[in-house]
């Protein structure tokens, strides 16, 4: 089966880089597949779970903003915040959920909101994406 290049990145680090099967990212207009021989795109990528899956197996991603773009040859996506399943710190994820909560039960004057829900929402997709990882057979992904 054919394979495609495929690499995350942050400002810190290459958080993955592998041949793959098919990567499903978390675009602006909704969820896409790319697979080997996908046309040339780019897009912006909003706050949710990246997949990819090689072999049969599937590894998550928690991503951030940022961008994901297709060339002949591979992949690339160039992510403001990317964590992977196995090392999300759950318990820095609840606490920044509450926090988040309890921003936005406080009055207007004293919150921005709008940050507010976003920190909500990349905490909620962090725990989705820990979970997944948990309810996923061990012996995943690398």
């Amino acid at each position: 089966m054919a394979k495609i290049r495929f690499e995350i990145v942050t400002a810190e680090q290459v958080v993955y880089s592998d041949e793959v099967d098919v990567v499903i990212a978390p675009g602006i207009e909704g969820e896409l597949a790319i697979l080997p021989h996908h046309a040339p795109l780019m897009t912006m990528l909003q706050t949710g779970e990246l997949r990819v899956r090689k072999e049969g197996e599937e590894a998550s991603i928690f991503v951030s903003g940022g961008f994901l773009e297709v060339r002949r040859d591979k992949v690339i996506v160039l992510a403001d915040i990317a964590e992977r399943a196995e090392k999300i710190d759950i318990a820095r994820a609840e606490e920044a959920k509450r926090r988040a909560e309890e921003g936005l039960k406080l009055r207007p004057a004293e919150v921005d909101k709008a940050r507010a829900e976003a920190a909500l929402l990349r905490s909620l997709v962090r725990l989705k994406v820990a979970e997944r990882k948990r309810k996923r057979r061990p012996g995943g992904m690398p």
